[in-house]
């Protein structure tokens, strides 16, 4: 079990219908996806030819942003918004795939290359939970 399953058992309330396995492992990879691509900015920033990653870096920085405030609201239950969570969990697979395309186009550079298989698995595990909500 991990931490954050352990935190999501410890919540003394009810949290109703949700999967929280998949609860759980959206809010892991909202994390891990923050901090992937916030490391890929910063590569990228290092690059000899920074002017031709200036659309990457941006992207990188924003999926960074929409990840951890998603990971943040995911980690939320009390006066739980179920309106507010699809359109955040909606709007981090955007960001994630918006993202992991861009990353993909430089997939010669190892850190875009690793950027963009975390953005597909933190999109993935977006999509489920929110298919999950119903």
């Amino acid at each position: 079990m991990t931490l954050v399953s352990e935190m999501l058992e410890t919540y003394p309330a009810d949290l109703g219908d949700i999967d929280r396995r998949k609860l759980a492992d959206c809010i892991r990879e909202c994390y891990a996806c923050a901090q992937t691509c916030t490391a890929c900015a910063d590569a990228c920033l290092s690059e000899d030819d920074v002017a031709s990653l200036t659309k990457c870096v941006r992207s990188n920085l924003d999926c960074a942003d929409i990840c951890f405030a998603t990971g943040q609201m995911l980690s939320r239950h009390t006066g739980y918004d179920a309106n507010l969570t699809r359109a955040m969990l909606e709007a981090c697979a955007m960001a994630c795939k918006s993202c992991g395309d861009i990353c993909a186009e430089h997939d010669h550079m190892a850190h875009c290359a690793k950027c963009a298989q975390e953005c597909r698995s933190c999109e993935q595990a977006c999509r489920e939970l929110l298919n999950s909500l119903g």
